[in-house]
């Protein structure tokens, strides 16, 4: 967390707001992240207009005409937007302030496994970076289908949860779609990937899809910390069908949903559904 979903609610809530705009002061109360924040983001921002705001897998990209600010939401990232007449005072996990004419986005990121990092335009191509050359294939892309799918999993043996977390074939899949999406394929999330026929690799493509468009509607999933730009929380465990319901009742058969572990990360579904 956050997932896919939400980083796309977050994009849509801000853009608004940012896109377009210049920068005015950029503010690093706490600069220890995941990565130590570059001593230079203000003087990097500070009077530049923001271009584009985009995503790319689970990564936000203030895009700049002399750079990218790459921004990573980690496990409990959370950015706001915020009137400039009505901002609070900073909290103890308010992190860093960027200041446009009318409004201020801030960081909140309680655990600090977020990221922001600055990629200057003469390093080359934003594709390039390390956090993003190996990315995957995004889920809505035209391209990401049953047939891709398919290839791209021919050689691999690892269970097809964890070859969906990896992210090198298809971005974005975190750990609560994927569980969600292999449930609605029928699919047990500890068979082998490569042991997946034609016909399963479809209906895993439309169900990753699926799974991702509907909680994306509804404002991604909130577990803990998660809240949109306006502050509003995500409803997507509300329609979860597997997810965090073990020992519950399938909604489809009625048989009672189970939980492993899998790469330590937890894995719900049903024995009965899922083969």
């Amino acid at each position: 967390m956050p997932e896919l979903p939400e980083v796309e609610v977050t994009r849509r809530g801000l853009a608004p707001f940012v896109v377009g705009r210049t920068v005015e002061t950029v503010a690093v109360r706490e600069a220890r992240l995941r990565w130590p924040v570059p001593r230079d983001l203000g003087a990097s921002m500070e009077g530049k207009r923001v271009e584009q705001l985009e995503r790319r897998g689970k990564y936000l990209l203030w895009r700049f005409e002399h750079g990218t600010l790459i921004s990573h939401l980690g496990m409990s990232g959370v950015w706001r937007v915020w009137p400039r007449a009505a901002v609070p005072e900073p909290q103890r996990h308010d992190h860093v302030d960027i200041v446009l004419a009318s409004h201020l986005i801030r960081l909140t990121d309680p655990r600090r496994f977020g990221a922001l990092l600055w990629h200057r335009a003469e390093e080359g191509p934003l594709a390039s970076h390390a956090l993003l050359a190996g990315l995957g294939i995004e889920p809505f892309d035209p391209r990401f289908d049953g047939p891709l799918l398919h290839r791209e999993t021919r050689r691999r043996s690892a269970a097809i949860k964890q070859v969906l977390l990896a992210g090198d074939i298809v971005v974005g899949v975190g750990n609560i779609y994927a569980s969600e999406a292999l449930f609605r394929a029928g699919i047990h999330p500890r068979v082998s990937a490569h042991r997946l026929g034609h016909e399963r690799c479809v209906r895993l493509a439309a169900a990753v899809r699926e799974v991702l468009a509907e909680a994306i509607g509804v404002g991604g999933s909130t577990l803990r910390d998660f809240v949109s730009a306006a502050g509003d929380e995500g409803y997507f465990m509300l329609e979860a069908k597997v997810y965090e319901r073990v020992g519950l009742p399938c909604r489809r058969c009625s048989a009672p949903i189970r939980r492993i572990v899998q790469g330590q990360r937890a894995t719900y579904y049903c024995p009965r559904c899922q083969r």
